[in-house]
């Protein structure tokens, strides 16, 4: 067990509607346990009840994600909070005599005990900008989900209109100019028309709400000193989501942590004598999708990804083991931008648990299979913020080749 942490620890087990809490000390012992409403008054009441130990700390089971408001709202409070990634309390819940049962009191248990036992847990920091990035990059991702729904959409009327002329990738233009060309007099033809006409102004009002959120992003990363857009198909949108789901770089300890956490790091997966790797399905699936684009973007233009590329496919790999080898090593190089965005010196790197066998700040896993089985691990960090506020304006920076 980790050394104790001095006052109580408040595991925050949240929900929408309601959080459920259970206090301990630092040797587990329980003091107390609630559970009140998200609400002005439930949370006036939990606050109340939790006065009564001064020297406190809350630890909230994903603060990035259900746990985000409360966590915000007790930062904004000038308290302490911690982030317990669900990973870990699941992990406590399963190891505990309740023989996994789940109930949000155990769940808060488990919280709590995680937060007594784990050191460097991350430190929840009051950072408007970067929460108002998260929320500008959420709601893109909402909008183009919304727009492949409305092109669907018009394509089946289309095609049902036009038949035989279903075109790939339609714009709003294209769809107009498509329209004009039909006139059908039986009512269910006027019908679907009048129905695609709609779902072209739709498609039109997506359009522009995207291109305005997408300049929106740009200016909000070039604010934050981040250099990431100077990366060969990493754009405005994946620059965003890249700096609002890492938040701080430095709770990643080395490249190799943080590729296991973007879901680049090959498991081992081996079976008798049958060697092979896979990828880890259990980590962050939007960043494993801002590299996958990129490498996808890379390949298919004249670029050092796609001559990295083509030398996997040469070596005997297929198609999609070179495109994960391409991923891993556009990971290692989003990695050294974050770190020379934040100022940061990278240390040279040594074989450890988790880490890549051999692996160097020059090399890549990717060009070997590395010899790990930990790479899924949680990677809670240090609490010692390092992303800080830079003057507007984009420093000049060479890509570095992946």
């Amino acid at each position: 067990m980790s050394s104790k942490k001095k006052g109580v620890i408040i595991g925050v087990d949240p929900h929408k509607m309601s959080v459920t809490i259970e206090v301990v000390d630092d040797c587990e012992h329980l003091l107390g346990t609630g559970r009140f409403d998200t609400n002005n008054t439930g949370y006036a009441d939990m606050r109340r009840y939790v006065k009564q130990w001064p020297d406190r700390i809350w630890a909230v089971e994903g603060a990035n994600g259900a746990g985000r408001p409360l966590a915000q709202r007790l930062v904004a409070a000038c308290e302490q909070v911690l982030d317990v990634p669900a990973k870990l309390a699941a992990r406590v819940r399963l190891f505990d005599t309740g023989h996994n049962r789940k109930t949000d009191a155990l769940d808060a248990h488990s919280i709590a005990v995680v937060a007594v036992r784990t050191e460097g847990l991350r430190v929840v920091a009051d950072d408007g900008e970067l929460e108002a990035l998260r929320m500008l990059t959420d709601r893109r991702d909402e909008l183009a989900r919304q727009r492949v729904q409305t092109v669907n959409r018009l394509q089946r009327l289309l095609s049902e209109l036009l038949p035989g002329q279903r075109k790939r990738d339609l714009s709003a233009t294209q769809a107009k100019a498509m329209l004009a060309t039909v006139r059908p007099r039986d009512i269910a033809g006027k019908t679907r028309r009048r129905m695609a006409a709609e779902e072209i102004a739709d498609l039109v009002a997506l359009d522009a709400k995207l291109k305005k959120i997408k300049a929106e992003l740009k200016a909000a990363v070039l604010e934050r000193g981040s250099a990431l857009m100077d990366l060969y198909g990493v754009g405005p949108a994946g620059a965003a989501r890249t700096l609002a789901d890492v938040g701080d770089v430095a709770r990643f300890a080395d490249r190799n942590r943080f590729a296991s956490w973007t879901g680049t790091a090959p498991l081992d997966a081996s079976s008798g004598e049958q060697n092979r790797h896979r990828l880890s399905r259990a980590e962050n699936r939007r960043m494993n999708h801002v590299l996958h684009v990129a490498a996808v973007v890379q390949i298919r233009h004249d670029t050092e990804g796609r001559a990295y590329y083509r030398r996997k496919l040469a070596a005997g790999k297929t198609p999609m083991e070179a495109l994960r080898c391409l991923k891993r090593r556009l990971s290692d190089v989003v990695y050294r931008q974050l770190i020379a965005d934040a100022g940061l010196t990278q240390q040279p790197e040594e074989a450890g648990p988790g880490g890549h066998c051999g692996a160097t700040l020059q090399s890549s896993a990717a060009d070997s299979h590395p010899l790990i089985d930990t790479s899924d691990q949680p990677l809670p960090g240090p609490a010692k913020p390092t992303l800080r506020r830079r003057p507007a304006g984009r420093k000049t920076l060479t890509p570095t080749a992946p």
